[in-house]
């Protein structure tokens, strides 16, 4: 059986065949993998006002959050090119909404190269809202 990592990256290299990116071009896949083992996945979503557009990784976890999700083990990225990139600001304060930390696997199309990360190295100092206010 293949680990989590390797079928996140695949589950992610299929998602990012669904993207709607006719502004950038900028096709990107993600996958996230739930606690109990079931994997969302999740494409950008552009739209002529910027503003309204999602990136795949949001995509991914409101999928999962949608079918009643609230924790993950992991989540993979696959971006354009030879160079894996890593999940914008607001997708990792997102991601951080839900877990602590996070293994985060990062691929690029052109490329078999994958960066082994985590929501700590990416995002060390989240935004948290005190509800004790």
């Amino acid at each position: 059986m293949k680990d989590i990592r390797t079928r996140l990256i695949e589950q992610a290299r299929l998602a990012r065949a669904m993207a709607y990116a006719p502004y950038s071009g900028y096709e990107v896949g993600a996958a996230v993998a739930a606690t109990n083992g079931v994997i969302y996945w999740g494409c950008n979503v552009e739209n002529a006002s910027y503003g309204a557009t999602l990136c795949a990784e949001r995509v991914a976890v409101f999928t999962a959050v949608a079918a009643g999700q609230r924790s993950f083990s992991a989540i993979a990225v696959v971006t354009p090119g030879a160079d894996p990139a890593p999940p914008c600001g607001m997708c990792l304060q997102v991601l951080s909404e839900f877990c602590d930390d996070l293994p985060v696997y990062l691929a690029a199309a052109g490329s078999e190269r994958v960066i082994d990360t985590s929501l700590d190295v990416l995002f060390p100092s989240r935004f948290h809202l005190d509800r004790s206010l």
